[in-house]
């Protein structure tokens, strides 16, 4: 499931940079997960995306929360539980805390990150299971050296829509890093057209967007895209993606809760 949200996670540092005026605390996204090994796209998951403010001690942060569930006629094949999710600034979106808990087809994985911006660095917590330890786990903590602006990969999905992108031009490009498995990924997006779908929502103008990941192989091709649409929200409606086995892709169900 990483590759959902891989495809989804762009930044735009060639555009003004802004305060969130988005989204706020409520807001609720589903979306219907598909994928094709044969040319036949099939619904097989549905995918949350939830926003809410946590009180704390020094103030209040937004919670991020993202998670991944197969539905029930696919759980004998290929059953998927994921939750990511970030703890980060409401107005700046720079995050504190990231944790990722997946469990795929039986494969289990705990990432826990903790960004210190000041040091450019993240305490990493990566946890599995092993059948060598009596625990059943196996932990590897790590600290790792970050660039400036290096995000998690759930706090880059929603940084993305505060930014201006209207004042874009087709053709425009740029690259950006995210933090994923303690190895910092670069991305390289392509403004690519305004562009008028149908969706659950209804008619939608969009801002559609290409992705293309430099030096990595998990996407496939020039055939990745993302669509948002073209109005304060920026809500993500749409993305389709080609990996080695085949391709998928995300489509929205509802969307509650909205800012704007």
């Amino acid at each position: 499931m990483k590759h959902f949200f891989i495809l989804l996670a762009l930044s735009f540092s060639v555009l003004t940079s802004a305060q969130n005026n988005a989204f706020k605390g409520g807001e609720n996204l589903t979306f219907t997960a598909g994928y094709s090994m044969s040319g036949l796209m099939t619904d097989f998951a549905e995918v949350t995306m939830a926003t809410s403010d946590v009180k704390t001690k020094s103030g209040t942060l937004l919670r991020l929360k993202t998670k991944a569930t197969t539905y029930s006629k696919w759980d004998n094949f290929f059953k998927i539980r994921d939750l990511y999710e970030s703890y980060v600034n409401p107005k700046t979106l720079t995050p504190y805390l990231y944790k990722r808990d997946i469990n795929e087809g039986g494969h289990y994985k705990f990432v826990k990150y903790n960004f210190n911006h000041k040091t450019r660095t993240v305490k990493s917590l990566i946890r599995k299971k092993s059948k060598n330890f009596a625990s059943g786990f196996w932990d590897k903590n790590e600290t790792v050296k970050i660039s400036s602006g290096t995000k998690d990969i759930v706090t880059t999905i929603y940084h993305l829509r505060t930014l201006d992108i209207k004042k874009a031009s087709v053709g425009d490009s740029d690259t950006f890093q995210v933090l994923f498995d303690n190895k910092e990924m670069r991305f390289r997006f392509t403004y690519a057209a305004k562009e008028t779908i149908n969706t659950a929502l209804g008619k939608k103008e969009c801002y559609k967007l290409r992705i293309n990941l430099i030096n990595n192989n998990a996407l496939k091709g020039n055939d990745n895209f993302v669509w948002l649409t073209a109005d304060e929200n920026k809500i993500p409606v749409y993305a389709k993606f080609k990996v080695a086995i085949g391709s998928g892709e995300l489509k929205i169900k509802s969307a509650t809760g909205l800012k704007n």
